[in-house]
């Protein structure tokens, strides 16, 4: 489930619980962009027995091993039995009702319900006022990647789409139409990282899942393969269509067609490298997902930068051109696998871990240097930040506390840049603050609504002369906003 790792842009809900309290589309539901790590799973069990079982010995080695951290829920409302149907249709269970559990089992999961509490700062149970509203949390945690693993017994393995879920531990059996939407649950693709799901089998089910989909196919399963071998994808396989190329191949084309030696001259040749290069980073996330491929990705870290830093130069060129003019939207003719780069970015922590090293060597460490150089440059994040932190390394000899340093850099630059902005701009000084205090709570600079023109000058409507005033503002507060976004500093830019 990628978990630490694997970040990526989420419009997350903020409200859940007023949400999961009130009456379908009662509750306003307020949305915050934020940046997550890694994704969430279901267990599925075959019995209130082995649910029991399963969450009681999670807890207990969670409770041992404060490393094994991880928020577990379970949620049942009676004591399903295996199988029988021969089409394997799963009779999900009452989300409004517990009144079928029997003494043991619900006063187990209202013990487990008030652990869900204490974690979320709720207040459920399993009467039949309060279960139906955990059961709606528990949904709407799912969603927001707030639970890494939720043990189920025939709950949440019908109809339940959360584009945060990508695995399905299954410890139970299942076949046929069952089988399909089971598997299914961990199938909703959320952008280029979560690309597919993975199901982790404790019982043989393969026999079953080659039944399944042979049965069903695509117009049942929604399109949904079973990945190939590692081997398969590492060393490419032969098809109808004949020879496709593994990593091994991809890699070798990259080196010999783009060497890092060698300048990429032309613009079809820059887009050439654009294609194959996104290639390669859609086969290392596929690749992530087997055990056997970490030591085996060929390229070294400094080559890795090097090829993501050239990636980022050529999309930064192409953007000029299109915003000049001279070229047409680029993603008429290739597309940027952004998000895969970002999830493999490196971060400000990263880089000020560096400077701390940088600075114990007394500032001679050259090699350092070139290490943080690179690190921003294969960064689409900190390219825009690149001046900021260059001009703190410069004056860091001096400096006896690195941090406490950047936090003082950081707020006396974005002071003197935001105020040299409103001054030149003639804005309103208040509400320009009280902007950014939004945008950067949001994670994006507000676009559209009355926000944006409260802060402008007194100016004519007529003319177009305004909205030109608007849109120059937006470019300099993004372009703001780029460079001193998640990097540190108070926070807060009204009193």
């Amino acid at each position: 489930t990628y978990r630490g790792s694997r970040t990526y842009s989420f419009n997350a809900l903020t409200n859940i619980a007023q949400v999961a309290k009130a009456k379908p589309g009662k509750a306003e539901e307020i949305r915050q962009k934020q940046r997550l790590s890694g994704f969430n799973s279901i267990f599925a069990v075959s019995s209130v027995k082995a649910a029991k079982l399963y969450y009681s010995e999670f807890m207990k080695q969670m409770r041992e091993d404060s490393s094994k951290r991880l928020r577990v829920a379970v949620i049942y409302s009676y004591g399903a039995n295996e199988q029988t149907d021969e089409n394997g249709i799963i009779d999900e269970e009452n989300p409004d009702d517990t009144s079928a559990l029997d003494a043991s089992s619900r006063e187990f999961l209202d013990a487990a319900i008030a652990d869900y509490n204490a974690m979320f700062k709720t207040n459920y149970d399993t009467s039949s006022e309060k279960f139906p509203n955990y059961y709606k949390d528990v949904s709407l945690r799912m969603k927001n990647r707030e639970i890494d693993i939720l043990i189920v017994v025939n709950m949440f393995l019908t109809g339940f789409d959360a584009t945060t879920l990508n695995t399905l531990w299954v410890d139970k059996n299942l076949k046929m139409h069952g089988l399909i939407q089971a598997f299914s649950r961990t199938n909703r693709i959320l952008n280029s990282i979560k690309a597919f799901g993975n199901i982790i089998c404790f019982r043989n089910l393969q026999k079953r899942v080659d039944t399944a989909l042979s049965v069903f196919g695509d117009s049942e399963a929604g399109g949904m393969v079973v990945l190939k071998t590692f081997k398969d994808y590492y060393y490419g396989y032969v098809t109808e269509k004949g020879n496709q190329p593994g990593y091994v191949d991809i890699i070798s084309d990259l080196r010999d067609r783009f060497p890092l030696d060698t300048e990429i001259i032309g613009e079809q040749n820059k887009k050439d490298f654009v294609v194959l290069f996104g290639v390669v980073l859609r086969m290392r996330n596929l690749l992530s997902a087997f055990d056997e491929f970490e030591g085996m990705e060929i390229l070294s870290e400094r080559e890795m930068q090097d090829y993501l830093s050239r990636y980022n130069d050529i999309q930064d060129e192409l953007k000029a051109l299109v915003k000049s003019g001279e070229s047409k939207d680029i993603n008429d003719d290739i597309v940027f696998e952004m998000e895969l780069v970002r999830q493999i970015e490196i971060n400000i922590d990263y880089i000020l871990i560096l400077v701390q090293k940088y600075h114990d060597s007394n500032c001679t460490d050259k090699e350092l240097l070139v290490t943080i150089q690179k690190s921003i440059a294969s960064s689409p994040e900190l390219r825009s930040k690149k001046a900021l932190i260059e001009s703190f390394i410069a004056g860091i000899n001096d400096v006896d506390d690195v941090i406490a340093a950047w936090e003082e850099h950081v707020n006396t630059e974005r002071e003197r840049e935001l105020s040299e902005i409103i001054a030149e701009e003639q804005l309103d000084d208040k509400a320009t603050r009280q902007f950014l205090d939004y945008s950067f709570r949001d994670g994006a600079i507000r676009e559209t609504g009355t926000d944006i023109d409260r802060i402008l000058p007194p100016m004519s409507r007529f003319g177009g002369k305004r909205e030109k005033k608007k849109q120059t503002v937006l470019e300099r507060l993004r372009a703001f906003f780029e460079k001193f976004f998640g990097i540190g500093g108070s926070g807060k830019f009204t009193e």
